[in-house]
């Protein structure tokens, strides 16, 4: 749901050196001031400065890594404007307008972004005032601003070099698309690739104090966003909560499991997770699943394109994974209970639909959790979400595992039986019944011949009536 995102993740090394200081203050270190913040009355640096550092870096990058520089890399200064330029061509590449357009729908439909919310102009408004520099890994060139001084550079450098050299040992770029079309477990590389990145900057940054990111205590992942200064990031302090975090995540959520894969056996641990990569975000977020191997279940969605009829197009079906779960739920649920029911995930998948002359939309999910009890708080918390999403509601009925009631923009439904949950937003009844029985459930329980209007709130809870097909 995030490819607008995805494709600037590398070109954000002003937001990654923020998050990197944040971590380093957090951690108690003192180091030299040169080479910490930029200075204001800086001036452009020339091209043999900035060759002799990049060189230096990529000498000091290769040795704290571990990772060999193969082939001489390009490197080179650029204006603000070719930056620009270029980073607004990667994203365009990354996927066309419809692909796009489908994002955004999408994230609308979850509540996820405002109706009507303009991502393109977004996404270009963060690439301009973050950029500063970038490793292209399709023509294998580092690129950085010619407005920053050397000293200055540094910083971006540590980062951005930790991609030329892992570009040249894993060949980055495939190895990020190998995940294709599973979204969340793509999330999951690039938090690999960002996280790494990340952690060797901070080794960088520690160069000289006798420790590195491995000697550090555990750190709890959100203590970097709540320290994060975002006055210099206006347009992405501006920015609805999910894009926020999904631009931080890969760097935050990938130093945390970066930190915890290299504890034991330091950088000579990079190769094995390029090698057996993580498949899902909550294997990043909980990294003791990925050394477990805990893998969530196939989930998969029955087609809904002939009971829709020729009217209506499919836009887009994917993985929103436990990342995007805990997203979803933290738009109307508190921050603590959205964590935890997010974590209960075990695999999911959802599928929008659009009418395509009144661009009215249909949502459908089903999500897999780990047990029973918690498909019971599930439905029981998400049926909360669901009402405060939609505020203009009426004919509810409610049942102790199926919950329904209509709006303005159609049905909306929640179905749980045994460890599986589903749901619909924008359909009717008759397409929610024709939805379970392609999943081969149990029928849900029939509408009452009078309806009766929404309470101001529901409660509800669950009784694990019916058993769900796997």
């Amino acid at each position: 749901m995030l490819p607008a995102a995805k494709s600037v993740l590398r070109t954000l090394p002003g937001l990654c050196l923020s998050l990197a200081l944040c971590f380093c203050s957090s951690a108690a270190f003192s180091q030299d001031s040169s080479a910490a913040a930029p200075r204001a009355d800086s001036k452009a640096a020339n091209n043999a400065e900035f060759l002799a550092a990049a060189d230096e870096v990529l000498r000091q990058m290769s040795e704290i890594t571990g990772l060999k520089l193969l082939t001489p890399l390009k490197k080179s200064l650029r204006s603000r404007e070719e930056i620009r330029a270029y980073v607004i061509k990667q994203m365009n590449a990354e996927k066309n307008p419809a692909e796009r357009y489908a994002d955004a729908r999408t994230g609308e439909a979850f509540g996820l972004l405002p109706k009507g919310f303009d991502l393109d102009t977004f996404m270009v408004n963060v690439l301009t005032e973050q950029i500063e520099g970038l490793y292209d890994p399709k023509n294998q060139e580092f690129y950085i601003a010619d407005w920053s001084a050397p000293d200055e550079q540094r910083m971006v450098m540590a980062h951005e070099l930790t991609h030329a050299l892992e570009d040249q040992h894993f060949h980055i770029e495939a190895w990020s698309r190998a995940a294709r079309p599973n979204d969340d477990a793509e999330l999951a590389r690039d938090a690999v690739l960002e996280g790494s990145a990340m952690a060797a900057m901070v080794d960088y940054l520690m160069a000289g104090t006798g420790r590195s990111l491995k000697d550090l205590p555990e750190f709890d992942p959100s203590m970097l966003f709540d320290q994060l200064d975002m006055q210099n990031t206006p347009a992405l302090k501006s920015a609805p909560p999910f894009l926020k975090d999904s631009l931080i995540f890969p760097y935050i959520s990938g130093l945390n499991f970066s930190a915890a894969v290299l504890k034991n056996s330091g950088w000579p641990a990079l190769s094995g997770v390029f090698e057996r990569p993580p498949v899902s975000t909550q294997q990043i977020l909980h990294p003791a699943f990925y050394k477990s191997g805990k893998t969530p279940a196939s989930v998969l969605l029955p087609p809904l394109d002939k009971a829709l009829g020729k009217d209506w197009a499919k836009l887009d079906e994917n993985v929103l994974g436990e990342f995007g779960w805990k997203e979803v739920l933290k738009q109307f649920l508190d921050n603590d209970r959205a964590k935890s029911l997010a974590a209960a995930w075990d695999g999911d998948r959802y599928a929008t639909y659009e009418q395509k002359e009144t661009k009215k939309l249909i949502l459908v999910t089903r999500l897999r959790l780990d047990s029973e009890e918690h498909a019971a708080r599930f439905f029981g918390q998400y049926s909360e979400a669901l009402e405060k999403k939609h505020a203009q509601r009426s004919n509810l009925l409610r049942r102790p595992n199926f919950f329904q009631f209509d709006t303005p923009d159609g049905g909306v439904f929640l179905y749980c039986a045994g460890g599986s949950c589903v749901t619909m937003e924008g359909g009717t009844r008759k397409l929610f019944d024709a939805f379970t029985k392609a999943l081969d459930w149990p029928s849900a329980p029939p509408p009452p011949e009078h309806p009766a209007a929404a309470p101001e709130k529901t409660a509800a809870l669950f009784f694990p009536a019916a058993q769900a097909a796997p």
